[in-house]
């Protein structure tokens, strides 16, 4: 059985997997505006500048595509950049839409200037996809009525909208999908000074009382990501109402810290599993990534989505041609000893 990890962020493709209560946690958490919006500050102002221009000439703003791992605010921004246009905003996601008769129920039912946002757009059918061509170049409509010799083809007119994508993996887009896209963004991560804002702001939310020392800790060790940020600070305002007085300060941060499992650099188990792996069996690495993903019995892409991005940000971890390496970086954090050549070569 899988365990849930506190430091995956969870990437939302249409199933349930987030229970009501966390939804409802991250929902109270996003910011509304570009000014509660904290980090990502070149992305703000490019759109802020198109945002601006769009409102100046009445017009629904460029389609958007916003890419990066998982947890870094692209449905957050989605939300923003709906309400700084003042439009209304239909949330749906790539696996949802199913047929391509979903997706145009969705598009005809949009208003002049709405924003329709698909998060996980790499995942639509490619039947979907070209659907979307011509709606989003042209605001135009294909479908087929009848089958046969008998069917024809009937163009409807959309609305003027607006469509934000969100992905993990922007390389597995087609390339006349992402072509389309008028903006194309990265989130980057956070650095520990953002993510601490991110954390201090969150507890005024919620009614925590956290200190700055505290606070920074959380920040270091959330994997530079806000969702997991998030997280972390609802584990440890649970150990603080139940061992202490509601206070979260260092000691009370530090105890729930090592209750969970995570280190200084905010790794967890299942990552110290993958280092340790690669050094015990492969002296390091090179190894390929199916290779890992068989000795540490975790999927491809759950290795790919959310292990990799930050194991390499950190430098952990290193990509090669001929597969994955561990650095000696990752070597002094777990306190192992790195063999040299003529040691590797007699194992």
């Amino acid at each position: 059985m899988a365990i849930e990890r506190i430091v995956q962020p969870t990437v939302d493709d249409g199933s349930d997997r987030q229970d009501a209560e966390e939804q409802e946690f991250e929902l109270k958490l996003r910011p509304h505006d570009f000014a509660n919006y904290i980090g990502q500050e070149r992305l703000k102002k490019n759109l802020q500048l198109a945002i601006e221009a769009a409102r100046k000439r009445g017009e629904p703003l460029d389609h958007v595509l916003l890419y990066g791992p998982p947890g870094l605010g692209k449905t957050t921004m989605a939300n923003v950049i709906a309400n700084e246009m003042g439009a209304q905003i239909r949330i749906t996601s790539g696996p949802a839409i199913e047929r391509a008769g979903d997706l145009a129920s969705l598009l005809t039912n949009l208003q002049d200037g709405d924003i329709l946002f698909i998060d996980e757009i790499h995942r639509l059918h490619r039947t979907v996809e070209e659907v979307l061509y011509s709606a989003m170049e042209d605001y135009k409509l294909d479908i087929m009525l009848g089958k046969g010799p008998s069917a024809r083809s009937l163009r409807l007119d959309l609305p003027h909208f607006t469509l934000i994508g969100a992905t993990t993996r922007t390389g597995a887009l087609a390339a006349p999908l992402r072509d389309r896209f008028g903006h194309i963004h990265r989130l980057e991560f956070y650095t520990p000074d953002e993510v601490q804002q991110i954390i201090t702001r969150a507890s005024g939310i919620l009614g925590v009382k956290i200190d700055a020392a505290a606070a920074l800790r959380l920040a270091e060790r959330s994997r530079l990501t806000p969702r997991i940020a998030n997280r972390l600070l609802k584990r440890v305002r649970d150990y603080a109402d139940v061992n202490g007085d509601g206070i979260v300060d260092t000691e009370i941060s530090t105890k729930a810290l090592e209750l969970l499992e995570i280190d200084a650099l905010g790794l967890d188990p299942a990552d110290r599993m993958i280092l340790m792996a690669i050094i015990d069996n492969y002296s390091g690495g090179p190894v390929g990534v199916e290779t890992i993903a068989a000795m540490t019995a975790e999927e491809r892409s759950t290795i790919e989505d959310f292990i990799e991005p930050y194991l390499l940000q950190i430098g952990l971890l290193e990509r090669t041609p001929r597969g994955r390496k561990v650095t000696p970086k990752a070597y002094r954090h777990l306190g192992k000893n790195k063999l040299s050549d003529s040691q590797a070569s007699l194992l």
